[in-house]
């Protein structure tokens, strides 16, 4: 698939829990929180809520304590280096 098949992909599949499967063999498993037409932002399934590393509540920069999970807390992962997306629903892990 295309990078612009991936796209629109993720952005069907926005706010939903997925996991993404990359060119190198990484597997994310996460939310999908942002989508433009070079990357997709992951937000990892099972993280601590509440204040840490540099973010408090929600104030910050994207990546950098958005929504108050810390820095560095989200996967940026590029389009073209996408394998395959799957939504994370049909799995049993």
């Amino acid at each position: 698939m295309s990078s612009c098949g991936f796209y629109e992909m993720c952005q069907r599949y926005h706010g939903r829990a997925v996991m993404v499967q990359t060119k190198d063999g990484g597997v994310y498993r996460g939310y999908i929180r942002e989508v433009d037409r070079r990357q997709v932002v992951i937000e990892p399934i099972g993280r601590p809520r509440g204040l840490g590393g540099f973010g408090y509540g929600g104030f910050g920069f994207r990546g950098y304590g958005f929504g108050g999970y810390g820095y560095g807390g989200f996967y940026r992962i590029a389009l073209g280096a996408i394998a395959g997306i799957a939504l994370v629903s049909l799995f049993f892990w």
